[in-house]
């Protein structure tokens, strides 16, 4: 499947569907090149995860001297800790139904160690020989030195390129490694998940209910068929009241973060592969859900939070300047590969979409209590809509790689007969900002801090996000629940003072 987008006025560039690790693949506070000696030091529970694949033929070309791909990337895992905790992993692992191999990491981790210990040993006698040639020596005993030391040059290389290449197929194995999780979220599928709360009752209706797609002709506010023969099926244009709507509920949601203290962002909706796969996502077998850029190293967001969470890749933050808290507006586009069945019909499952998305960096110790933040200001917006909803914690199967725990919020669409995701929270710890390099630097207690030597080591921060409205399935759930007998539609009073004072969606051929 090919997509053919123009984004300049010249240059047409052809996106088709690429297996880029819709999951992730390092970590280090800037990208770190190759340093043969303490490998991987830093002690930190969250794992990784992501094998890593290039999404161009010149890419894979580049490394066919190799048998791995070469990261081009790595992610700072703690291995150690991965061994040394490797039953609790190894149930993590099954848990979650990750398809990590733990066994082929730690035979990699154990092989990697012992290459790495010959080359430290053979740099020493390398090191012992060049100080002996600094003496007076004999010449047959200086030529002696330096075939030694030619020899010892020879296999140090040779050791050194295969510390390298088990270093490059350590790290894509345990990038596959899913994060752990909350000893909280109930085990199992999605049916496993477990309701936290339950918000109002489903609305009634003494009159036949339609559905989202009867109610948007009938008013004419979409035109799916006019986007299929544009663009393709899971396209739709939005017309008359639902444009004002759709506007409406972005500034409506963007107003009410600003007021809880979230800084607004605008997002670039093209970002560099990599940074998608740092922020853990990757495609499951033929199924991602990433539209990548063909013959370049970018790729259309899925969500708002991938470049939110790459505004500070590879930096140090001071402690005195978390949280972070931003509220971004953007469009996201996905595959939905796979997505065939479910709920598939109108808006409920589309290509692009508008969304505005919340994303927190924390210290560590506050993640948790800013979870519950984002969820509390999650089911505030949908409560003073008049929506009915339940939120989910959800199943550990059900998670994707980078979250520790997921809430989902379910809101109840009676035109199809369901509850539907509006919207999910998720703790990712420090899984992504291990990947994005993301780390801050606590403050001395010492009440005259130093600089240097004295100055406390960094961490890595945490990263949470939550949907405040993805619009397509807000309008689902508006249509569905405010329609009334005579085929208008209520706006909820909160959205109308940023709709122009619109009250009511009327039918074309009853408006006054």
């Amino acid at each position: 499947m090919v997509l053919h987008c123009c984004f300049t006025g010249t240059t047409l560039h052809s996106l088709k569907l690429a297996a880029i690790p819709y999951f992730s693949r390092t970590l280090t506070s800037r990208l770190t090149p190759y340093y043969p000696r303490p490998l991987f030091p830093l002690a930190v529970r969250s794992l990784s995860a992501a094998v890593v694949q290039t999404a161009s033929s010149s890419a894979a070309t580049s490394t066919d001297e190799y048998q791995v791909v070469k990261p081009q990337w790595k992610a700072a895992i703690d291995f150690k800790w991965i061994r040394d905790n490797k039953e609790s992993v190894a149930v993590n692992i099954k848990n979650r139904n990750s398809n990590a191999n733990l066994e082929i990491v730690l035979e990699l981790y154990e092989k990697l160690l012992s290459v790495q210990k010959e080359v430290e040993k053979l740099r020493a006698e390398r090191n012992a020989v060049a100080n002996k040639m600094k003496g007076k020596l004999e010449p047959s005993e200086r030529q002696k030195l330096i075939e030694e030391g030619k020899n010892l040059k020879e296999e140090l290389v040779t050791l050194e390129e295969d510390l390298l290449k088990l270093t490059d197929e350590l790290q894509q194995e345990a990038q596959s490694i899913p994060n752990m999780t909350h000893p909280d979220v109930p085990l199992g599928g999605e049916d496993s998940s477990t309701v936290r709360k339950m918000v109002g009752k489903p609305a009634e209706f003494s009159f036949a209910v339609k559905d989202h797609v009867q109610l948007g002709k009938e008013l004419d506010l979409f035109d799916f068929d006019a986007a299929a023969e544009v663009s393709g099926s899971k396209f739709y244009y939005l017309k008359n009241e639902a444009v004002i709507l759709e506007m409406g509920l972005v500034n409506w949601a963007v107003s009410e973060a600003m007021k809880r203290g979230f800084t607004p962002l605008t997002t670039p909706e093209i970002v560099r592969s990599s940074v998608v796969e740092k922020c853990g996502f990757q495609p499951r077998g033929t199924n991602t859900q990433v539209y990548s850029i063909e013959n370049s190293d970018q790729c259309l967001i899925g969500t708002a939070e991938i470049p939110v969470g790459g505004i500070h890749m590879d930096s140090i933050l001071s402690e005195s300047s978390l949280p972070l808290k931003y509220v971004a507006f953007s469009h996201c586009f996905r595959t939905e590969a796979g997505a065939a069945g479910a709920a598939t019909r109108g808006l409920y499952r589309v290509h692009q979409f508008s969304k505005v998305e919340m994303f927190i960096l924390c210290r560590p110790d506050e993640s948790d209590s800013y979870h519950e933040e984002l969820i509390e200001i999650e089911e505030e917006l949908f409560s003073s809509l008049g929506f009915h909803f339940k939120t989910l914690d959800m199943a550990s199967e059900d998670l994707g790689a980078p979250a520790y725990r997921k809430f989902d919020v379910e809101a109840w669409m009676p035109g199809l007969g369901r509850y539907g995701e509006i919207s999910s929270a998720s703790n990712c710890t420090d899984y992504q900002s291990r990947r994005l390099g993301i780390r801050y630097r606590p403050e001395s207690s010492s009440a005259s801090p130093k600089k240097g030597k004295n100055a406390a080591p960094t961490q890595f921060v945490h990263t949470l996000n939550a949907t405040a409205c993805a619009v397509p399935r807000m309008i689902v759930s508006l249509l569905e629940n405010f329609q009334q007998e005579d085929g208008s539609v209520i706006i909820p009073e909160p959205l109308r003072p940023f709709m122009g004072g619109l009250q009511i969606i009327k039918p074309k051929h009853i408006q006054n």
